[in-house]
């Protein structure tokens, strides 16, 4: 058996347990000396959040009688799809909608974020003959209950037309109502939305009032004439 002197026995653990501390300077060193691994282009890129567009609207903007995805709405999130665009087109158009239902509906919608809202509302008004006092009061309504809650967001307005048997008062009223309004708060405006579609059979569904999809088309580029403006 063999048998070693304490001193000796000192001495091999100190060489012992210096090796291993060298050993482990050795891969702190070598650890801190490393080069830090390349990135590889794209790979930690973090997807653009879309922002959101909220059409709000009566059946027009609902696409009333198309098929999915010919309202000017969708028409228009091809175009930014197109463009690579980080928005998403919400529709939130209804038929029969009103002034009046529509500012109570809106809160609803306000739930999710908005970055742009376009508002189309008012025809419905107009072919009822409600009085253009109380349809502007509903109108500013909503436009005040998007600036509360998304003072940032960009808003656009969209102009009717009423047919002329509803009179010539009536009518110049309410043409200039959207006008008024818009100049108030601000905000982008679109004369007539259906500008080059309305009183062109061909372009009309049989009632005369809802453009066809071939009409959904000139009413998106009309939109997006001042759309692409804002974005």
């Amino acid at each position: 058996m063999l048998r070693f002197k304490a001193s000796t026995l000192i001495v091999l653990l100190f060489v012992v347990f210096a090796s291993c501390g060298n050993k482990q300077s050795k891969q702190i060193d070598e650890t801190s000396n490393a080069k830090p691994a390349e990135a590889v282009p794209g790979a930690t890129e973090v997807p653009v959040k879309e922002k959101n567009i909220l059409f709000f609207g009566t059946s027009l903007t609902a696409g009333y009688g198309l098929e999915q995805g010919e309202a000017y709405p969708e028409l228009l999130q091809k175009k930014l799809d197109s463009l690579k665009l980080p928005y998403k087109a919400i529709n939130g158009g209804l038929s029969g909608e009103t002034s009046a239902a529509g500012k109570n509906r809106i809160d609803w919608l306000l739930k999710q974020p908005v970055a742009v809202f376009v508002l189309e509302l008012g025809a419905n008004d107009g072919l009822r003959g409600v009085a253009v006092s109380e349809t502007t009061a509903n109108l500013q309504a909503i436009i005040d209950k998007v600036k509360k809650k998304y003072p940032e967001a960009k808003m656009i307005l969209t102009g009717m037309e009423v047919p002329p048997n509803m009179g010539a008062k009536y009518a110049s009223d309410f043409r200039n109502m959207f006008k008024a309004l818009a100049a108030k708060n601000e905000m982008v405006f679109l004369p007539f939305l259906l500008e080059g579609v309305a009183g062109i059979p061909k372009l009309n569904q049989g009632d005369g009032i809802h453009p066809t999809a071939e009409g959904q088309k000139i009413v998106a580029e009309n939109v997006w004439s001042k759309l692409k403006g804002v974005l």
